[in-house]
């Protein structure tokens, strides 16, 4: 759409940027900082400002916070407030956002992909969860991880027009942004071409080809050694070391002997990783089961007598279904599928 004359003006595009990103106004008759003629204007040439309406928000007794929020297509998606408090409120407060409605890679443990699939987000739908978790807070966010609802690497073009405007409008740092992908061919490699400072978080999972197969049926496509040659690429190009994610499910990877072998696997890496191992967060009719702690702590111990850097997830937001997929589910029984739940999902990024 054609812009108003008007918005040419440097001194009006300033104004529209800080009505947007600094008064955070939500509709073109909050700019009140600018002539009636200019907001008409922008309705005129069909300019809208606006923010998809929270449609259910539940808090953990730990604070953890998931909303749903109400997309224009009537879709919802999910995103994640998680503080970490001090005397004087949260010291710290991360946004743990979707960048996708549903996923189509049905990672056997995560209910997001049982859900189903229906579309990629657009850049300005991811941004404003991070605002909406800003206004629920009311405080501002420090962290951002793209580890909510979908796969970050299928719609990478958005994920990074997100990105832009999360360290250059919203101001949160890049060494801040964490994205997570559960690995998809070629992705990772560009990724690393843009030399962000923010870190690349990996969903493992196991420490075998054949083992991650069962777990995430998309490593079909993506080789292990393929995809840990990608991983030490990044680490080269970026100087960010790469995080590790691997959920440990009882009686299925979290033996000891999975330990030694995911040990050896990462020496074989050489430098720049690290181990974030999660404990399995349960979800409604899944087989699968937590494990118990000091089966957690032998696989620690089993990491780190072989000098892997390695740390356990603090678990939040038990009770509000905070595991990714589960409080969707409950209000979106039946989404508008993409993806055809017996085809091989299509691992070709946006």
């Amino acid at each position: 759409m054609a812009a108003p004359q008007q918005v040419h003006q440097s001194y009006r595009g300033k104004q529209l940027h800080d009505l947007l990103y600094k008064s955070r106004a939500k509709q073109i008759q909050e700019f009140s900082h600018v002539p009636k003629v200019f907001r008409e204007a922008l309705v005129g040439a069909g300019w809208k400002v606006g923010r998809s309406p929270v449609h259910h928000a539940v808090t953990a007794s730990d604070g953890t916070t998931k909303i749903l929020l109400k997309l224009e297509d009537n879709r919802l998606i999910e995103t994640v407030g998680i503080p970490v408090d001090d005397d004087k409120g949260p010291s710290r407060l991360t946004a743990c956002i979707s960048s996708q409605v549903g996923c189509p890679l049905r990672c056997s443990f995560c209910a997001t992909g049982k859900g189903g699939f229906a579309r990629n987000l657009h850049a300005h739908e991811i941004v404003e969860q991070v605002l909406a978790i800003e206004e629920t807070f009311q405080h501002r966010v420090t962290n951002v991880v793209f580890m909510g609802m979908g796969e970050p690497m299928l719609n990478l073009k958005s994920v990074l027009e997100a990105h832009r405007c999360l360290n250059k409008e919203l101001k949160i740092g890049q060494r801040m942004i964490t994205i997570s992908t559960v690995g998809v061919p070629n992705t990772i490699k560009k990724l690393a071409s843009h030399k962000l400072q923010s870190t690349l978080a990996v969903s493992l999972h196991a420490p075998n080809q054949k083992l991650r197969e069962t777990i995430v049926p998309s490593a079909k496509s993506y080789p292990l050694e393929a995809l840990m040659d990608d991983c030490k690429n990044y680490f080269l190009e970026t100087g960010r070391r790469v995080s590790f994610e691997y959920t440990l499910l009882a009686g299925i990877n979290d033996a000891k002997e999975h330990a030694e072998e995911l040990a050896e696997l990462l020496h074989t890496c050489g430098g720049g990783y690290h181990v974030n191992l999660i404990p399995y967060n349960p979800i409604r009719g899944s087989e699968y089961k937590r494990p118990y702690r000091k089966v957690v702590q032998a696989f620690v111990d089993a990491l780190e007598a072989r000098k892997i850097t390695v740390s356990v997830r603090q678990t939040r937001g038990l009770d509000a279904n905070a595991a990714c997929g589960q409080l969707r589910n409950e209000f979106q029984k039946n989404p508008l599928l993409e993806s055809s739940p017996s085809s091989e999902p299509n691992l070709v990024p946006a």
